[in-house]
């Protein structure tokens, strides 16, 4: 099991994730996404799929049409570890 980020730790890591917001109700970080179509939004989320399924740790997301709503925290260490900001960086950088 990972150690949940401090504050600090989590403020640092989102500066390099544009868009990304914490959500503190749930110890969540999340981010949305729009694609041309349900095509490349399913793409989008296969490509995502396999690399969370290397690293063991899966998203919390939804689908619709166009849009990828995507969701992460690590449920066994109870909130947001580096596992979240490694996974958020692989999405960012498939993303653009």
């Amino acid at each position: 099991m990972s150690d949940c980020l401090d504050v600090n730790e989590l403020k640092d890591s989102l500066k390099s994730l544009s868009g990304w917001k914490h959500d503190q109700s749930g110890d969540t970080i999340s981010k949305s996404f729009e694609f041309k179509n349900f095509i490349e939004a399913w793409g989008f989320m296969s490509a995502i799929a396999l690399k969370a399924e290397k690293m063991d740790h899966h998203p919390d997301w939804s689908n619709s049409y166009n849009e990828v709503h995507i969701s992460l925290t690590s449920h066994d260490a109870g909130g947001i570890t580096k596992k979240d900001i490694l996974l958020a960086k692989f999405i960012e950088s498939f993303a653009s």
